[in-house]
């Protein structure tokens, strides 16, 4: 009977993270394209939610597995690459990256890092086949052609009289982002410096590289505090939210203090709108509950041989979807950016399908 649980939490771990670049993106726009400020929002919604569900569950009902000191490391490591991920999202946001084609990357990327790392501590690279190989590169290629073919607002000269030209360009080239809140601003309007700026693509990139080497690494490296608190899931995940407080919480806070940030009201909601902040809050509360739907997928007897695939296959189209409802980037998006997007999902699913599996020794009697 429990087994009946095992899509319901896949669909809401796949409806949390799909939705979770749009959220992040909107929010970090409603603040004015600060990167700091959204980044404490997902880390006090992460910790709320990461800390007291834990918690609730634990004295309710209990949960196999105990406390140890290893366990409790391992787990707050785990807490600091996912917060470190989610900086790296926020960053590639802040070059002026999209989320229709910046979540894919991260999201086609972490698995290959996830199974690398898995392969890595398990010392079972020699185990990998052609078939997962080719995952990775189906990955790499589809990765390269989603930056290529990103959907793009055409430029307005083909929509404006000649005489308007110079004009939007100037405009254009000192408005940055704009909040996709807004009727006409909000359909699919590309940061400029995309177009100008030969540089920004590379810091998208650098930004991606981060928070694709992240959250790669956060699933063998909370597996191994799992590990070591003899097979708890929700005290590790008690500590994942700690350590999301100190990195995206108390550290950026400082962090903001020392620059001689005053920190006021009208810093937290420019022209006294709180929409910044509610769906900042939305987007880190997204993570932490998509997070929390992996936990219990596992819990009800999924897989991660079947869990994982379908999450990592299912998000990207999930992101892409709400990103083209909530900008309106349908007409600009093309076949060659959509068999990309398909390259990328196809390369993630083989290389966690393929992944080599840890060896299991049977140890000796000790004589």
């Amino acid at each position: 009977m429990r087994r009946l649980l095992v899509l319901p939490a896949v669909c809401l771990t796949i409806a949390c993270w799909g939705n979770y670049g749009p959220l992040m993106h909107r929010g970090q726009h409603g603040m004015g394209g600060n990167g700091l400020r959204p980044f404490i929002c997902v880390g006090f919604a992460y910790f709320v939610v990461a800390v007291l569900v834990p918690v609730i569950l634990l004295r309710m009902r209990g949960e196999s597995g105990r406390w140890t000191l290893a366990g409790t490391a391992w787990s707050l490591a785990a807490g600091l690459v996912g917060a470190l991920g989610a900086f790296g999202a926020i960053l590639a946001f802040a070059f002026g990256g999209r989320p229709v084609y910046v979540m894919p990357l991260i999201f086609g990327g972490a698995p290959v890092v996830n199974t690398l790392v898995t392969m890595a501590l398990s010392r079972s690279f020699r185990d990998a086949g052609l078939v997962f190989y080719a995952g990775v590169l189906l990955v790499a290629l589809g990765g390269a052609g989603v930056l290529s073919f990103k959907p793009q607002k055409p430029t307005r000269a083909h929509h404006e009289p000649p005489p308007a030209r110079g004009a939007e360009a100037h405009e254009g080239a000192h408005e940055g982002t704009a909040d996709i809140g807004h009727s006409d601003a909000g359909n699919a309007e590309a940061p400029t410096t995309e177009a100008t700026d030969g540089s920004q693509p590379w810091r998208i990139a650098a930004a991606v590289c981060v928070a694709a080497l992240s959250w790669g690494s956060y699933g063998p490296v909370l597996h191994n505090g799992q590990m070591r608190m003899a097979g708890s899931r929700l005290r590790p995940f008690l500590c994942v939210g700690v350590a999301y407080f100190l990195t995206a919480v108390a550290a950026p806070w400082m962090l903001l203090t020392a620059m001689g940030d005053s920190g006021g009201i009208g810093a937290w909601m420019p022209d006294g709108r709180i929409d910044g902040i509610l769906w900042s809050l939305a987007g880190g509360s997204a993570g932490a509950i998509g997070a929390l739907g992996v936990i219990l997928a596992f819990n009800a007897g999924g897989k991660p041989l079947l869990v994982m695939p379908l999450i990592f296959g299912g998000a990207p189209v999930m992101n892409t979807a709400t990103t083209i409802l909530a900008e309106g980037t349908g007409r600009w998006i093309g076949p060659p950016f959509l068999a990309s997007l398909g390259l990328v999902i196809a390369g993630a699913v083989t290389v966690l399908v393929f992944a080599p599996r840890p060896r299991h020794v049977p140890t000796k009697p000790i004589a």
